[in-house]
């Protein structure tokens, strides 16, 4: 079994800086892509960033600029720099990882809230 814990998630203010981390552990051979999505109040969930195991990145078009996904395979650990934050990245992020364990397959974290006050 696999699990994701994410943390770092909190209130800040309009042009603040919040860095999330998530950390996968379990049972497992490796991780291909890990990312991270977000969903606000209301809306679908959406991709924010990912990257894969050779540390290619994506990200969604809101984002870019100011946003830095990276990822320390050691760990097993994936995070998202977040700077110069706006009301609208206000969301519940969610982290998921491409595990490979006899077959490939997707976990999520539980999420973490992100308020970024006006």
């Amino acid at each position: 079994q696999v699990q994701l814990v994410e943390s770092g998630g909190g209130l800040v203010q309009a042009g603040g800086s919040l860095r999330l981390s998530c950390a996968a552990s379990g049972r497992f051979f490796s991780i291909n892509t890990m990312g991270w999505y977000r969903q606000a109040p209301g809306k679908e969930r959406e991709l924010v960033a990912n990257i894969n195991r050779g540390d290619s990145t994506n990200y969604a078009d809101s984002v870019k600029g100011r946003f830095t996904i990276s990822r320390d395979n050691a760990k097993n650990t994936v995070y998202l720099q977040m700077n110069s934050l706006k009301p609208e990245d206000t969301a519940v992020y969610y982290c998921n990882a491409d595990v490979y364990y006899l077959s490939t397959f997707r976990r999520w974290g539980q999420g973490t809230q992100v308020t970024v006050s006006s």
